[in-house]
């Protein structure tokens, strides 16, 4: 109907009609998942109140992160069916994460993994650490980064996205400065983890930080994760003594079980007559990555051929520490009772390389006072 036979028509039942007669208002658009949903997670025992943010992106997928810790407690992700599941080992409430000891999801520092003999020199000066790990130092001591109180802001931007930081004072663990450390998480559409981490230190000091988050594609607590298929891009790794120190040398995976430059079942050479397979009860190694850049590349992809579901490791980081959960003993009851038995779940932490500072020919750890340190890590969930 054309404007002049409008207006006839509408004269006709007596209407009053303007040549620009606005479009009908549009129903209200409904509100989606918060990006951000904060609620109690628990209570320290100095009654400290622990918070639980998750993350939802626009397609429902869910990354959640706790202040204790800074750490990641679940990242609820589709498989090939649509079907969502929690990949990612730890509980549902704060009250056990202080009494276990396998790190689940938690932000590790001052230096992840371990530094031999529990102690390092620095400016010509020996600082002696705890010795939590036979004779070494493990995840930066008694009362790491993953037990402490993070500080939480929520970010502005078009991702859901929290800043978590925590001082780290001069002497704490006897790791020398004042590191003000802060790890940022942002959650995307595309099912991106990101974690960007930065410190600075008013002293010389030495850092190398991670996340210790455990994975199951096929969802945590559902069975061993030996059939999932690994590519970790390294035609090197340190090897290790009986204690899991680095000896200094790098060695090629050419012919041996670590060999992950084309997809492998993680189980298929775990059980191999290796001398490194013997001192990790399985593999528990830091990998020579090939590539190293200023912004995040592929460093490591599994995949559940159950599922489908598929990770992807992009790291600024050197090194990546890969472990097949061999100490879980299946003593431990995860989110809904879940049975975490032992090689349910597998790490990918990305570092530098373990006692760095007592390896010269490894890539520095020192940070130097009143400058920065920056490092970017990417857990991408696809299919």
């Amino acid at each position: 109907m054309n404007l002049n036979r409008r207006h006839a028509f509408a004269a006709v039942l007596g209407l009053g009609i303007s040549a620009c007669t606005p479009p009908p208002k549009e129903e209200a658009k409904k509100e989606g998942p918060p990006k951000v949903k904060k609620q109690p997670f628990g209570t320290t025992a100095d009654g400290q109140a622990v918070e639980l943010y998750t993350l939802t992106n626009a397609k429902g997928a869910e990354a959640a992160i706790m202040n204790y810790g800074a750490t990641i407690v679940s990242v609820k992700v589709p498989d090939r069916g649509g079907a969502m599941a929690d990949v990612v080992l730890g509980f549902d409430s704060y009250d056990p994460y202080p009494k276990q000891t396998s790190y689940f999801g938690a932000t590790i520092g001052r230096y992840a993994n371990r530094i031999g003999g529990a102690k390092f020199k620095l400016n010509g000066v020996e600082y002696k650490l705890a010795k939590n790990d036979g004779p070494n130092t493990l995840h930066g001591g008694l009362k790491g980064f993953d037990k402490r109180m993070w500080t939480v802001k929520e970010l502005p931007g078009d991702v859901p996205a929290l800043e978590l930081s925590y001082l780290s004072k001069d002497g704490e663990e006897n790791f020398p400065g004042n590191l003000q450390t802060t790890v940022t998480y942002k959650w995307n559409d595309t099912n991106e983890l990101q974690m960007d981490y930065k410190a600075t230190t008013d002293k010389d000091t030495v850092l190398n930080l991670t996340n210790h988050a455990y994975f199951n594609l096929a969802g945590h607590g559902e069975g061993d994760i030996l059939s999932h298929e690994l590519m970790i891009d390294a035609d090197k790794l340190t090897p290790v003594d009986a204690t899991l120190i680095p000896t200094g040398k790098i060695e090629k995976v050419d012919g041996t079980p670590f060999d992950f430059r084309k997809p492998t079942p993680i189980g298929q050479r775990i059980e191999d007559k290796n001398q490194q397979l013997k001192f990790g009860k399985g593999y528990d190694h830091n990998f020579v990555l090939n590539h190293v850049a200023a912004s995040p590349t592929l460093a490591a992809r599994v995949r559940d051929p159950k599922s489908g579901r598929v990770l992807e490791v992009l790291t600024t980081e050197p090194g990546i520490q890969f472990y097949t959960g061999n100490f879980l003993d299946g003593t431990l009851h995860g989110k809904g009772g879940k049975v975490y038995a032992r090689r349910s779940a597998f790490t990918l932490e990305t570092q530098h390389y373990p006692d760095s500072p007592n390896k010269p020919n490894f890539p520095s750890t020192t940070l130097k006072a009143n400058s920065t340190f920056a490092s970017t890590t990417i857990y991408r969930f696809t299919l």
